[in-house]
């Protein structure tokens, strides 16, 4: 049976007390249009949810906070965001508004256009803009631009990363993204919403409460359970990987050999078929030399060795990261 995310589950897995107003404008549009959407599927909504917890901070802001930032100032002359080249105003006039945080004269003109060839018979939000924080468009403004970015697709494998990137352009506040994905799924499976080491133990996952790739896969699971999906239906739990993969450590062990001058320069005296008796009966000026270069040789060596050791490990921590 497919469940339904309702106010209550929203408002237990929320980090902060929400704006009921913002949230019921959400809510009553995801109920209104949930079948035109493909939003009938609850591992869709609680991906679809969990961003737009992140980017309204949860519920509690239906438009940008206006500084401007460095950033913010920025918007104004940003045209692949629609805005004209010139310092008119375009950045302030089409910030960020609804919970997905609408940017850009662009989007508000297509997301008019879209309006009016549904026969919504909207308002003109490209001359005034504040009027997408109306009913219904505040709530339908968020499900047009999931869907017309194809969200429904990344959802089904939970592929929040990729979400998260179409959303915001980036992967900015992933992290907060994930952990509202966590307790919004560990609340609709009944779970409190901070009870992640309590689910990745009954699902034989280390118990660290870190959401991780293989724990994510897992609430994913249980989400596509409670949608009744099916691999049959092309529904896919997402790729396990391992948290950190990393180079194996034989790697760093046989650079560390083939690069170990140290021991080369050390067997001049040992097995190395060189030896050192060639120096008995030598000038001792020349000895002196060879003694320099030798200790030279050997400082080079050294800081050789350490720095291919060092580009070994920056290495396993670029994979690791």
């Amino acid at each position: 049976m497919n469940v339904r995310v309702t106010a209550q589950h929203i408002r237990a897995a929320a980090l902060k007390p929400v704006n009921e107003a913002n949230m019921n404008s959400v809510l009553v549009s995801l109920d209104r249009y949930r079948d035109d959407f493909g939003m009938d599927r609850v591992h869709r909504v609680v991906q679809y949810l969990a961003q737009l917890m992140h980017e309204s901070g949860d519920f509690r802001y239906d438009r940008e906070i206006w500084g401007p930032t460095p950033v913010q100032a920025r918007y104004d002359a940003r045209a692949d965001l629609g805005n004209t080249p010139a310092l008119d105003g375009d950045g302030k006039k089409y910030m960020g508004r609804t919970g997905m945080q609408l940017t850009g004269k662009a989007n508000y003109q297509a997301f008019y256009d879209w309006c009016d060839e549904k026969g919504f018979n909207p308002p003109d939000f490209v001359a005034n803009p504040d009027l997408v924080n109306t009913d219904p468009w505040e709530g339908l403004v968020p499900l047009w631009y999931w869907d017309s970015r194809n969200l429904n697709r990344y959802a089904d494998q939970g592929d929040i990363e990729t979400i998260t990137t179409k959303v915001n352009g980036g992967k900015n506040g992933l992290g907060d993204r994930v952990e509202h994905f966590a307790r919004l799924v560990l609340v609709v499976l009944g779970l409190k919403p901070t009870q992640i080491r309590e689910f990745q133990a009954s699902k034989g996952l280390v118990a660290d409460g870190d959401v991780g790739p293989k724990t994510r896969a897992a609430l994913h699971a249980e989400l596509l359970a409670l949608s009744g999906a099916t691999p049959a239906q092309g529904f896919v739990s997402a790729p396990v990987i391992a948290d950190k993969p990393v180079v194996p450590a034989a790697v760093e062990t046989q650079v560390k050999k083939k690069f170990n001058l140290l021991g080369w320069l050390g067997g001049l005296g040992t097995g190395s078929g060189i030896g050192l008796s060639f120096l008995g009966g030598m000038d001792w000026r020349a000895i002196l030399v060879i003694g320099v270069f030798a200790l030279v040789a050997f400082l080079l060596a050294l800081l050789l060795r350490h720095w291919i050791i060092a580009a070994v490990k920056d290495i396993r921590q670029a994979v690791e990261g």
